[in-house]
């Protein structure tokens, strides 16, 4: 299919979105009661000059990753997300590589959490979607790209996190992640993506090339998190994650206990969002 037959498709699918149904304020002057091109990027990922070249069939060639994230961001059913990889002139991604599809009805899981910390990781622990308060807990992970969407890299990689660690939580942390990332190498063995990232990991982190090499066994789940954060300050959070049936997704779960500190700060998170306190 041509670049026009992807742009008319993205087109016809951002116009259909509600931005209160995709998390967004649907205040202002609206000529159309879908998505604005600007939404649209910052749900995706991607600038908005690019979805303008997109739409105009001005840019092509779109990579794959590119395509699930516009998938995920304009709600694609199953069929019509095959169509957008075919219009792209891709083969839509099969049994063989990690999963990162959302269905609508995942989404609109997500979508009554609001006043919850969510985000939507893959088997490999690469980030899909995060709700405006898990960005405000975390930090904005709009700017991510590649490896740096992958919790793992950040971990041995990157430059980490807010989570506050002893060094023998960090150890054991370090490990279930390991062990969870070789569990889904052993799923996914023909996933290009997940043996690039594992080869990166091993190349970048002598830390992660040991206990990779060890055999670490294990599985990164639920636990109890200190968060550091830098206006509110600390947040003793749980963390729970949940797997989603036939998809091999982890939705991750941040709740405060009721009456607590905890409870009160994280309420004042979800109104100071990613802007900084001014005094």
């Amino acid at each position: 299919m041509s670049g026009s037959e992807f742009g008319r498709a993205v087109r016809r699918w951002r116009d259909r979105v509600a931005p209160e149904a995709a998390g967004l304020p649907a205040g202002g002057q609206r000529r159309a009661a879908g998505l604005r091109r600007e939404e649209l990027a910052l749900l995706a990922g991607i600038s908005a000059d690019y979805v303008t070249r997109l739409e105009q069939g001005r840019a092509v060639n779109p990579s794959a990753q590119l395509v699930e994230a516009l998938a995920r961001a304009l709600r694609l059913a199953v069929d019509e997300r095959a169509f957008l990889f075919r219009a792209a002139g891709l083969v839509p991604p099969g049994p063989e590589r990690v999963p990162a599809y959302l269905t609508p009805s995942v989404q609109r899981l997500l979508d009554r959490l609001t006043g919850t910390p969510v985000a939507v990781f893959d088997a490999a622990w690469t980030l899909l979607l995060a709700n405006p308060l898990y960005a405000a807990l975390m930090g904005d992970p709009s700017g991510w790209r590649g490896h740096e969407r992958n919790g793992v890299w950040r971990n041995f990689v990157g430059a980490g996190g807010r989570v506050r660690q002893t060094a023998e939580e960090r150890d054991a942390f370090h490990t279930a992640l390991v062990a969870d990332l070789r569990q889904t190498a052993g799923r996914y063995p023909d996933d290009p993506g997940l043996r690039r990232l594992i080869a990166g990991l091993r190349e970048r982190s002598a830390r992660f090339a040991g206990l990779w090499d060890a055999g670490a066994v294990g599985r990164h789940d639920a636990s109890r998190k200190t968060v550091d954060h830098p206006q509110v300050g600390p947040l003793t959070l749980d963390c729970d994650v949940l797997t989603v049936s036939g998809s091999d997704l982890r939705i991750m779960v941040y709740t405060a206990e009721p009456g607590t500190g905890d409870a009160e700060r994280l309420a004042l998170l979800g109104v100071v969002g990613t802007q900084a306190l001014v005094d």
